[in-house]
């Protein structure tokens, strides 16, 4: 059963493999979702961030631009979860860095910025359902090796 020189491929299963990239395929197919949409259609977001004009337009452009940076190590994770376990690693440590990051943020704001306290909690609520299918997915492939 090895294939491409890859000894992992014997301790793990192909489906494991197809079930992690199954795993990671999803938050990385929200965030990429969020880049494009922010990215090509800020309008729509600038309200949510509490911004306006051109500046909230390019603003919301930034965070989709983030988007996309943050997912190469996902979709190298993607390509190959045993061989790219580090990028997977990565993937999972920047998950928990950026659901940290947005609980602290959410913490900092008074209560009457009600529009912005609801879109950190959506962040917050994809990033944690991200951070466990990430979890998995390398529990996945941790656990044959």
């Amino acid at each position: 059963m090895e294939l491409n020189n890859g000894l992992l491929w014997i301790t793990i299963p192909l489906v494991r493999i197809w079930i992690s990239r199954l795993l990671i395929c999803i938050p990385t197919a929200w965030n990429l979702q969020a880049a494009f949409v922010f990215i090509f259609s800020p309008a729509a977001f600038v309200r949510s961030f509490e911004l306006s004009g051109v500046p909230g337009e390019a603003a919301v452009r930034g965070v989709g631009l983030l988007f996309l940076m943050w997912n190469v190590p996902y979709i190298a994770a993607i390509w190959h979860p045993v061989r790219h376990r580090p990028a997977l690693v990565m993937a999972l440590i920047m998950q928990f860095t950026g659901l940290i990051g947005e609980g602290y943020i959410l913490s900092t704001l008074p209560p009457e910025h009600v529009t912005l306290h609801a879109s950190l909690l959506r962040f917050i609520v994809f990033d944690g359902a991200g951070l466990i299918m990430l979890g998995a997915a390398w529990w996945i492939i941790r656990k044959g090796s």
